[in-house]
């Protein structure tokens, strides 16, 4: 095995994909509304209460630091592949091959978990409006089979499915945020949130813990080097435009959401809902827009979880067609479809993936919120900063190796990617002193999950290890 392979003549992705439908991609992944209905309750309920949005500006910070290295080396890096493919060029073939692993499970974790959720989340609905009960798993299922047609066709098509839904889903949040700043609850347009007596009462961390996890899929922009328009310059404002959008969307309404319920009631308004005695997110819908707007939101919210299975299915298939251009999986998964121009063998075998997992969890008969979601989400969580992480580190090694390259530029080549790193340490930190907290599980079992990340990133190492000592032993 060589880590030098390329594609063959042919064997790229190609597409016409300009800013903005890389940006609806990785906003999808990142699924809004999922995140102001499970997020934000957890955020306000566990954290700080009141002072929970700015938890999510914190998080939104870290990642506009982590993004000015990111976007600074991306001339440099002129294949796709986001974080395997920056490490590479930053560490060198094993710490990329590590990356690599760690990627895979991370956003196969999450993936598996969304198909948790949106199974139980159909059949919840269904239930609601009077339907029969049917297992969660068939609904997941259902959805999977969705997903692999549209993935395995042209990356068009998922960015159009994937427009429609993220635009109905943050319209109709915009129209709540606007309707409740112009009916506030009792204490009016409070700004109590953003008081420091307020934002540090109760536990910052545990609601930048949970902001953070809103996050997960937004570097992915890299991803989609090949079928952008113009990588160049399409990727790097599609990144900074995802961190802000995701950021200020998420911060803004849940300042909304404290000023619609007040800020005295909304940690114990958080709390019943984590308790299931109240739906936080479909209250305040049902008393700002009435039962047709709550109705409407149930609806969009199924659409953003599958629009995040979507984007994440898309991910994934093209991480593992770029591995295998590498020679690190087996090389059908390279291959680009003659009529679809799509890394379509890499999307079935990703499809088949996915159901196996969902299938073996459905049969052991695991919970699909605390046991899919809840565990799946605190596996990706831990590999997502770890692969940021590794990546402001890869940016600061290869601009000191290529001073030239730099250009000058200290802030985009050493200060930002520094900074960055010394936050994605304290967040990694949060994220592992409170992991319980994010799978919902024993101390036993989540220390488990967190370590799986790292586990994969010693196992890819040393097979990056023997990968290159192969290729030095074959010659040039």
């Amino acid at each position: 095995m060589t880590t030098n392979v390329t594609p063959q003549a042919g064997q790229r992705l190609t597409g016409r994909l300009g800013s903005v439908a890389v940006v609806f991609m990785v906003v999808a992944a990142a699924a809004p509304l999922t995140v102001i209905g499970g997020n934000m309750p957890l955020a306000m309920g566990l954290g700080n209460g009141a002072g929970a949005p700015v938890g999510f500006l914190i998080a939104a910070m870290v990642l506009l630091l982590f993004s000015i290295g990111f976007v600074a080396m991306t001339p440099h890096v002129p294949e796709a592949g986001a974080f395997f493919s920056y490490v590479t060029v930053g560490l060198g073939h094993r710490m990329g091959t590590g990356i690599a692993v760690v990627a895979l499970i991370a956003y196969t974790a999450i993936q598996v978990g969304i198909y948790g959720y949106i199974g139980w989340a159909i059949g919840d609905t269904v239930r609601f409006y009077g339907g029969p009960e049917v297992p969660w798993p068939v609904y997941s299922l259902v959805i999977l089979a969705i997903v692999a047609l549209l993935g395995y066709r042209h990356i068009d098509l998922s960015a159009k499915v994937l427009g429609v839904a993220l635009a109905l889903e943050i319209g109709i949040v915009v129209l709540l945020d606007l309707v409740i700043v112009a009916n506030p609850g009792p204490s009016g347009l409070t700004l109590e949130s953003f008081r420091p007596e307020v934002f540090t009462d109760g536990t910052l961390g545990i609601a930048v813990l949970f902001a953070l996890t809103g996050f997960i899929g937004f570097e992915a922009t890299a991803v989609f080097r090949d079928e952008a328009r113009d990588p160049e310059r399409t990727i790097p404002r599609a990144t900074y435009a995802a961190v802000l959008i995701i950021g200020g969307f998420y911060a803004l309404t849940c300042w909304a959401f404290v000023v619609a319920i007040g800020p005295d009631m909304v940690a114990e308004t958080a709390q019943r809902t984590l308790n299931g005695d109240a739906n936080m997110l479909l209250d305040t819908t049902d008393a700002m827009l009435g039962r047709v707007g709550r109705d409407v939101v149930n609806v969009l919210l199924l659409t953003s979880l599958f629009a995040c299975v979507l984007s994440f299915h898309n991910v994934i298939a093209r991480y593992q067609f770029v591995l295998s251009g590498r020679g690190l999986l087996p090389p059908r998964l390279g291959t680009v479809h003659p009529t679809h121009h799509s890394p379509a063998f890499s999307s079935v075998v990703q499809t088949v993936t996915a159901a196996i997992i969902v299938g073996l969890l459905a049969m052991f008969g695991v919970d699909p919120l605390v046991g899919v979601f809840g565990s799946m989400a605190g596996v990706a969580t831990v590999g997502m900063v770890l692969l940021m992480l590794t990546t402001s580190v890869a940016v600061l090694v290869y601009f000191a190796r290529h001073r030239t390259a730099a250009g000058g530029r200290p802030w985009q080549t050493r200060v930002a990617p520094g900074l960055a790193c010394l936050g994605l340490l304290a967040s990694l930190w949060l994220v592992l002193s409170n992991f319980t907290l994010v799978t919902g599980g024993s101390v036993a079992l989540s220390t488990a999950l967190a370590a799986v990340p790292f586990v994969g990133l010693l196992i890819g190492v040393l097979v990056g290890g023997r990968a290159a000592a192969a290729s030095r032993q074959n010659g040039p």
